[in-house]
């Protein structure tokens, strides 16, 4: 993607190789309902659900008192820049600068999926934003939610069946269970474990995909992500415990306030030309929330 412009951002076009790799490799940027953002903040509404009840012939209808409020998106920048040589652009014969795009993208793609699913601590330096994995360790009094009540910890051992049950469970159990929208994300470490295991009747709770379908446990989709493992702070590379989360699409609530986009510096120009080499900044800007913690489950692998 050779740029000769320095005059402003340009953004990826929805076709290209890197937004096509971010997709395939980030489920987040693949499934989460995608938010617009006009600041770098953005409320979106949670609802507590609604009661119903039966009117008698006459009778008067009782006034629904379910807490409503909101959530906050709060927009961070994930970037890089790369020093590229004069000489490594002319020379080349693929396009350095359509690589190193690429390689951004994917290494985004596993950032993002990692701060927002498995991140350990708060919101702070190299935390973003809460992770679905924080979410769910806090206890909110609000949403009458107790922290670790849908995180199952695997034994050291391996996950079980009933480990597998108990996850899915959680979330089955709940007022925000939606079989339509309800998928798992994983690491892919947990193929492992999963192949072999089986139900009474001798059938496997995970079923491979054929012919572009997704993988599947107990029927619901598996998506794979490489982000889904434990950090203290997000990364590329997670070096913690394999997570697999079960959620509501309509729940993974996405901010989008830019990018991904690039901006190229020419090396013949400004300090960059003392050295013959050029800048290539890469960012993004994303905001993240999952609606509800009753409406997910964690298993610890």
């Amino acid at each position: 993607m050779a740029r000769n412009t320095m005059e402003a951002w340009i953004p990826e076009e929805y076709d290209s190789a890197v937004i096509q790799r971010i997709t395939q490799t980030s489920v987040i940027e693949a499934l989460a309902n995608r938010l617009p953002m006009t600041s770098d903040t953005r409320h979106a509404p949670r609802s507590a659900g609604m009661g119903v009840e039966v009117i008698d012939k006459g009778g008067a209808y009782g006034e629904d008192t379910s807490l409503n409020d909101d959530v906050v998106l709060t927009a961070k920048k994930f970037g890089k820049v790369v020093r590229i040589a004069e000489e490594d652009i002319n020379d080349a014969l693929p396009n350095t600068l359509a690589v190193k795009m690429k390689d951004w993208g994917i290494s985004y793609a596993k950032i993002l999926d990692n701060a927002c699913l498995g991140v350990t601590a708060a919101p702070g330096a190299g935390v973003p934003f809460q992770s679905l994995y924080s979410l769910l360790n806090t206890t909110d009094a609000t949403l009458g939610y107790t922290g670790g009540d849908n995180i199952t910890t695997a034994a050291s051992s391996g996950a079980t069946y009933d480990d597998y049950s108990t996850a899915i469970g959680d979330v089955e159990a709940g007022d925000y269970y939606d079989p339509a929208t309800m998928i798992s994300i994983a690491h892919p470490s947990f193929k492992k474990s999963m192949r072999g295991i089986k139900d009474s009747q001798q059938r496997p709770i995970f079923i491979e995909g054929l012919a572009g379908t997704p993988d599947t446990i107990f029927s619901v989709p598996i998506h794979w992500s490489l982000g889904a493992r434990q950090h203290a702070t997000a990364t590329a590379a997670p070096t913690g415990r394999p997570l697999m989360a079960f959620v509501s699409t309509d729940l993974m609530l996405l901010g989008i306030r830019s990018g991904p986009e690039s901006v190229f510096i020419d090396g013949r120009d400004g300090t960059s030309a003392l050295t013959d080499e050029s800048l290539l900044k890469m960012r993004a800007r994303r905001g993240w929330a999952y609606g509800h913690p009753a409406g997910a489950s964690i298993l610890v692998g």
